[in-house]
């Protein structure tokens, strides 16, 4: 099969995204986006410092459960608007056998801002 089949991603697509770990510092019900969301804010660490997304993750998670917990998000797309806000970063999931989001987070707690590999 040819390096550049239709599908396949190079080692060099993957690495021009990057994806870190951040802590969700806030949360809160995001009503006016067009599908049920929750807005969050997460520190990167000091080299990035907070940014704010969109998720629709409310099948599965309360904002207040939500502070404290670390998640990866891909930090280097454009920002886009939701509503009034301007998402900055793209928290990463899984869909659940229902379709539903599930957070991908790290086993054991690392440096906000570490990359994923």
């Amino acid at each position: 099969m040819a390096d550049n089949a239709p599908g396949l991603a190079s080692i060099e697509d993957f690495l021009k995204l990057d994806i870190r770990i951040g802590t969700v510092v806030r949360a809160e019900p995001f009503p006016q986006a067009r599908k049920p969301a929750i807005r969050l804010w997460i520190d990167f660490g000091a080299e990035l410092g907070e940014k704010t997304s969109s998720a629709q993750i409310t099948a599965h998670y309360e904002p207040d459960a939500l502070v404290g917990r670390q998640v990866l998000a891909v930090v280097n797309f454009p920002p886009r608007q939701i509503g009034p806000m301007r998402s900055e970063v793209l928290t990463l999931g899984v869909s659940d056998g229902t379709g539903e989001i599930v957070l991908m987070a790290p086993d054991q707690s690392v440096p906000d801002g570490a990359r994923l590999h």
